[in-house]
């Protein structure tokens, strides 16, 4: 296991959990202060499961299937806390947050893949 990996992992389900809280109305009213549309809701939902299956397959990759379920679960806990931890104290910050983990996802992929 190495730092990049994990890293790529954690930001890749970060902003996958941040999607798909954000596609509960009471979490989009609390972050971007207006009600989630009907037509957003999808999208949301695909992104973030598209965040968590990205997230698994980064971390499969990068360290093996003997260890990257483990580090993949080690992930989910870890970028989960981070997501609920900034919705109940600063819900305003998730969305910057969001947004700011997948560039950093891009950055660190290069990284997470050389053995």
């Amino acid at each position: 296991m190495t730092a990049p990996a994990l890293l790529l992992s954690l930001l890749l389900a970060f902003s996958g959990f941040s999607a798909l809280a954000l596609s509960q109305d009471r979490h989009h009213r609390a972050v971007i202060r207006t009600p989630v549309a009907r037509s957003r809701i999808r999208g949301l939902r695909a992104a973030g499961w598209s965040g968590l299956g990205l997230s698994f397959a980064a971390a499969v990759t990068s360290v093996g299937w003997c260890f990257g379920p483990v580090q993949w679960i080690g992930s989910l806990t870890g970028s989960a806390l981070a997501v609920v931890a900034l919705i109940a104290y600063r819900p305003t910050a998730l969305r910057a947050a969001a947004l700011a983990a997948i560039p950093l996802a891009a950055l660190t992929l290069p990284l997470a893949l050389m053995r």
